[in-house]
Parts: C-alpha cells; sequence; structure tokens
C-alpha cells in the first residue's frame, strides 16, 4: 500500500511563511511558558525601567509571550486573519519588519507610559503587532467588509480600526481599576504603523519621482508623456480592484490557489 501525502498543500503551508512561522513560534513559547509553570514569563516579558528588572532584549522577547490561552487564541486569530492579507500584499520581508517594528514601538510606549505613571509592570502578548496588523489593513482595503461578533451587518476596516483606536485610548485614559490591559501599548502598535507606513509611502512616491525626472532628462530611455490625472486614476482604481479580488480568494482557498499572473500581480504590486 503506498500513500502519497503532499504536505506542502496543506492547509497550514497555504499560510504565507512568516505568518505562519510567526504564529508557530508564539505557540511553541506559550507551550513553553506553560510547561514551566509561568517562570519563563517573568524572564520572557516586559518590565518597566523604574522596577529594576527591565533588560533591552525584552522589548522583543515580550511580543512572543503568552501566559492565558484566551489571550494567545485572539491575538493568533487575529494574526492569522489579517496577517496572510498583508504579508500577500507586502512580501515577507517588509511584512516581518512591519510587524517587528509595530511590536518594539508598542513595547518604547508602554514603558514611557509606565515610567510617567511611575508603576512597576510586566506587559506580554502579540497586541501591540496585531493591533498595527489591523491598522494596515484598514489603510490598505479601507472599505473590506469585516464582521464583528453579535453584529449582523459588515463594517468598513476603515470604522473598525478608528473604532478600536478610540475604544484603545477611552479605557487608556480612564485607567479603570482591575483593568490590566495595556492599551497604550496598543496604541503604540497602531502609532509605529501609521509612521511606518506613510514612511513606505512617501519613499515609493519619491522613487516614482525620480524615475520619472530621471526619463524626462533622458528621452532616450523610454519617457513617454504623461498620461492625465484622470487617467491615472482610473488606472489606480482597476488595479486596486484586481488586488482586492486576489486578496479574497486567498482568504477563502489560500495563496497556492492562485495562478502565475495573479502571483505576478501582487508581486509587482508590492513593489
Amino acid at each position: 500500500m503506498h500513500t502519497n501525502l503532499n504536505v506542502r498543500n496543506s492547509f497550514f503551508y497555504s499560510i504565507p511563511p512568516v505568518t505562519r512561522n510567526l504564529l508557530l513560534i508564539n505557540i511553541l513559547v506559550w507551550l513553553a511558558c506553560a510547561v514551566s509553570g509561568g517562570r519563563l514569563v517573568y524572564f520572557l516579558g516586559l518590565f518597566s525601567i523604574d522596577g529594576g528588572h527591565f533588560s533591552p532584549y525584552q522589548l522583543v522577547t515580550y511580543m512572543f509571550t503568552h501566559q492565558a490561552f484566551s489571550h494567545l487564541f485572539f491575538n493568533m486569530f487575529a494574526l492569522f486573519m489579517f496577517g496572510r492579507s498583508m504579508e500577500s500584499y507586502w512580501g515577507p520581508k517588509r511584512f516581518l519588519t512591519y510587524y517587528l517594528v509595530t511590536g518594539i514601538g508598542a513595547g518604547l510606549i508602554q514603558l514611557l507610559v509606565c515610567h510617567l505613571q511611575g508603576i512597576d509592570s510586566l506587559t506580554i502578548g502579540a497586541s501591540g503587532s496585531v493591533f498595527g496588523i489591523l491598522l494596515a489593513f484598514g489603510m490598505t482595503f479601507p472599505n473590506a467588509p469585516l464582521f464583528l461578533m453579535f453584529i449582523p451587518v459588515p463594517i468598513k476596516a476603515k470604522y473598525m480600526v478608528l473604532g478600536y483606536g478610540l475604544l484603545e485610548l477611552y479605557y487608556g485614559v480612564a485607567n479603570q481599576s482591575g483593568d490590566d490591559v495595556a492599551h497604550f501599548a496598543h496604541l503604540g502598535g497602531m502609532l509605529f504603523g501609521i509612521i511606518l507606513i506613510l514612511y513606505w509611502r512617501n519613499d515609493n512616491l519619491s522613487g516614482r519621482f525620480n524615475r520619472w525626472w530621471r526619463q524626462r532628462k533622458n528621452p532616450k530611455n523610454g519617457y513617454r508623456r504623461s498620461e492625465t490625472d484622470y487617467g491615472y486614476n482610473q488606472r489606480e482604481k482597476e488595479k486596486e480592484k484586481k488586488i482586492d479580488s486576489i486578496l479574497d480568494k486567498i482568504k477563502k482557498s489560500g495563496y497556492n490557489s492562485l495562478s502565475e499572473s495573479e502571483k505576478k500581480t501582487l508581486f509587482d504590486a508590492k513593489k
């Protein structure tokens, strides 16, 4: 009897590589923390600067550390839902950079807030990066319909991101007793996310302008008369619709279901 198991076509391997490995690392660290009886949390978690237990490496390790299963589950569910789309859109390298920058940025904001409030705290979890990814999804696909539990109608991504941001700001400022959620860390992830996205967009615009200027100075390099604003906007709208349909296909059937031309379209878009 011969069985041919192609694991590369399995559901797990249909998840883009960085998102897949981030899910795996977070789950493995959670298991290690559980086996250690929670002691590992105090080695990997992010301590406040004023408490005497802070080390710089904690700015990286804290974002992969969870103690409660519910905390891990909701963070990984959000990473799975939105991380796949953003990694497919940006590519692995840019997505990983974004994940780490927003996570470290969230930790820095949390350290600053704890220092200003004069409190000693321990922060763990991927929520800073997850909120950064949610912000990126809302900025990249603002009109994508999203569903919330107990709300039977879809909400556009841009409104959900705005709502989450306002709620986090409210609860962070309210500072209610018994609330152990690091709301300002969530806001920090979103803040560093928007800074990085705007930087990349600026960089892309600068690159386009430089290419246009070089072509204009050297017509032999293929300079053509620039299209009208209307024509450019129409072309960009059509491109965005095409990318949205490809990302919808990835959500339903996975990255491996794409044709070569669709993969090329995504690759060209992320450039």
